[in-house]
């Protein structure tokens, strides 16, 4: 099953750093968020990803081109015609396509370019700018197990956020941004999607929460699996410094990979 991640926003709200990089790409313990959300993926044995690319996409190609050399002990030799030889790597068993999906494309129309690399199976789909702790196999048995089209993640966030009204089994009656009376479970992405959710996003102008979900949840095809663990994004640079300190203190709750 392959991992569908949107990399391509241009990430106004953390202007500070965006201004140089896309936001998937800011750091976290100087690894890039995006590959902290790949780690916990892979973690769950999902090696497969297509990057859903824009905004300064040249920097997550570069970065992935010679993450090899990043992940290895190498010895240049240059008395041999500059001869490299590779000692070590760590590299992960990563399947990793870069696709660029325009500068100003909406979320869902991201998801609809990469429809080829998709295929005609389920996909994992999330955000490039949130972190946790999400078990993704429980995910995909959850999604599995209720045969609608489309699951997504559901957290306690306050009202910052979008909301979702959700049945007592797990099935979402309306998908809507949040007013004054809402509740409040959010959609943190970490979805499972069908192939057939594909058609329901018209074009490059379409936003994924818009329409598509919007639908999905008036056809009873949207279902909410509930995370009750960790999940953070990172939106402003506060939210940031918030990360680095529990990836510094080592007790970072989504670093699921080394659990």
């Amino acid at each position: 099953m392959k991992v569908v991640i949107l990399a391509g926003g241009f990430g106004t709200r953390i202007s500070e750093e965006s201004q140089f990089k896309p936001k998937p790409m800011i750091e976290l313990g100087e690894m890039p968020i995006l590959w902290h959300i790949m780690k916990t993926y892979s973690a769950f044995g999902y090696n497969d990803f297509i990057i859903c690319a824009g905004y300064k996409q040249n920097v997550i190609k570069q970065y992935f081109s010679e993450y090899y050399l990043y992940a290895s002990d190498v010895t240049f030799d240059y008395s041999a015609n500059g001869d490299m030889r590779v000692h070590y790597n760590s590299c992960e068993p990563w399947n990793v396509t870069i696709v660029d999906t325009g500068l100003n494309t909406m979320t869902g129309g991201r998801v609809k370019r990469v429809k080829n690399y998709i295929g005609n199976e389920p996909f994992l789909l999330t955000y490039g700018d949130g972190v946790a702790d999400v078990d993704i196999k429980k995910t995909v048995e959850f999604h599995e197990k209720h045969k609608k089209m489309v699951t997504m993640s559901a957290y306690n966030a306050g009202q910052r956020f979008g909301v979702l009204d959700i049945d007592p089994d797990g099935k979402i009656n309306e998908f809507r941004e949040k007013t004054t009376g809402d509740g409040n479970l959010i959609n943190i992405g970490y979805m499972v999607c069908n192939s057939e959710f594909l058609d329901y996003i018209a074009d490059d102008n379409t936003v994924l929460e818009k329409e598509p979900l919007e639908t999905m949840a008036k056809m009873g095809e949207l279902m909410a699996y509930k995370h009750e663990g960790f999940w953070q994004c990172m939106d402003t640079i506060r939210e940031k410094e918030k990360l680095e300190e529990l990836w510094e203190s080592g007790k970072a709750p989504w670093k699921v990979w080394e659990k």
